[in-house]
């Protein structure tokens, strides 16, 4: 831990300034290096590598119960041509959301390119020390966009997840099941896969059903014909019962994501939308800048695969209160033209004071112009004060670590 001569930390030092943010982004910086040496590298592996191999293989395994027990079982009666159709279209859409599986768990979801170190170890040679200060981002004093990690100021809507070690643009989360994160370019696929899985999952669940309650030999009443199913048909129930576990998880999932799809929003900015400030509008409520309605939401995420993250364009509307306050100002200045009409001046002093008024007027909006030209000269150096050229620039580079 880089420590001054008086015993203070970087972050300790910047919120004892004030500087919240830098206080944020360096305190940030160290928990991440932290849990970074502090994890158990066989952990570290194992979460890497995911779910998806165990996942493969019970879709494997429920694909061949279910052409063995519940198409080609051994039953009383002969299989109509339509129900053969309606059977095998389940095998079908379950091999296609398996390709989607697969082309979800292999593709880049992504990732944002990482700004590398040069090979010298110099504090020269420190990325963030590179960074020019002009970046909207900084200018704004938006220091959540840093990435200590990558080393670059990514986009709004993407995250640096922790298990990929690598900033995902549009991030969503990172599913252990398909070992891979979800992000812009893969979020396509996941929810084909999930879609075609839980169509599936109906379509081999009913005709289980159908299979096991049309058999003549069953008994009438529900008791005996469950035990008669159990005994005779145990690869049918089996499937089933597996079949009805992992449908309402799956089903669930499918119905968020669709959610989501429709309102252009992510998981991540979902269970952050108190976090972050582009979701907050200017009374403090959630406002999603990117929903552009669900037609055209749905419309762009089905034919391009993604959607843009190109802000709504809102016409600005008052509030009560601001609409109060122009009535009462409206209300004021009519009061005082009609005090000035009624007031006992002669036309000489009326017309100077008018004179010295347009004067007054003319100088004030003379300084205004000048202010603001300046304030277009001066640069204003990541919204907390430091300027381009400024003396600040350097102590903030002190304090970075190596």
């Amino acid at each position: 831990m880089v420590k001054d001569k008086t015993g203070l930390t970087p972050a300790q030092l910047a919120a004892d300034k004030n500087h919240r943010q830098v206080a944020f982004f360096l305190d940030n910086a160290r928990r991440v290096h932290d849990s970074g040496c502090n994890r158990n590298p066989t952990f570290a592996k194992l979460s890497k590598v995911g779910l998806a191999p165990l996942l493969w293989c019970i879709a494997v395994v429920l694909l061949a119960t279910y052409i063995h027990s519940v198409i080609a079982g051994q039953y009383n009666m002969g299989m109509p041509p339509a129900f053969g159709l309606f059977a095998w279209s389940g095998v079908f859409v379950a091999t296609a959301g398996l390709v989607m599986f697969y082309k979800c768990s292999r593709k880049d979801p992504g990732y944002i390119s990482a700004n590398t170190r040069d090979s010298h170890n110099q504090r020269d040679d420190e990325p963030l020390l590179k960074m020019e200060l002009d970046n909207p981002a900084l200018l704004t004093g938006n220091w959540s966009q840093l990435c200590i990690t990558c080393k670059i100021v990514r986009p709004v809507r993407s995250k640096h997840c922790s298990t990929c070690d690598r900033c995902v643009e549009q991030f969503d989360h990172h599913c252990p099941w398909v070992s891979n994160c979800v992000g812009k370019k893969n979020k396509w696929e996941f929810f084909m896969f999930i879609t075609l899985e839980v169509i599936a999952m109906i379509i081999t669940g009913s005709a289980a059903i159908i299979r096991t309650v049309s058999d003549p030999a069953s008994p009438a009443s529900f008791g005996d014909w469950l035990g008669y199913s159990v005994v005779y048909h145990t690869g049918a129930v089996s499937f089933f019962m597996m079949d009805l576990f992992t449908f309402f998880g799956v089903a669930c999932l499918t119905g968020v994501q669709a959610y989501q799809i429709a309102r252009n929003i992510t998981t991540n900015e979902m269970a952050n939308s108190m976090r972050y400030t582009y979701l907050r509008g200017p009374a403090g409520r959630f406002r999603n800048p990117f929903d552009h309605g669900v037609r055209k939401n749905c419309a762009d995420f089905l034919v391009n695969g993604y959607n843009e993250d190109v802000e709504r364009l809102e016409h600005a509307s008052r509030t009560d209160e601001e609409i109060g306050m122009i009535q009462m100002t409206s209300a004021v200045s009519q009061n005082g033209e009609g005090h000035s009409h009624h007031g006992n001046c002669d036309d000489h002093a009326c017309a100077d004071s008018h004179a010295n008024s347009n004067s007054h007027t003319q100088g004030g909006s003379s300084q205004c112009c000048d202010h603001s030209k300046k304030n277009e000269r001066t640069p204003f150096g990541l919204g907390l004060g430091l300027g381009r050229n400024s003396a600040s620039r350097q102590y903030i580079r002190n304090l970075l670590p190596l």
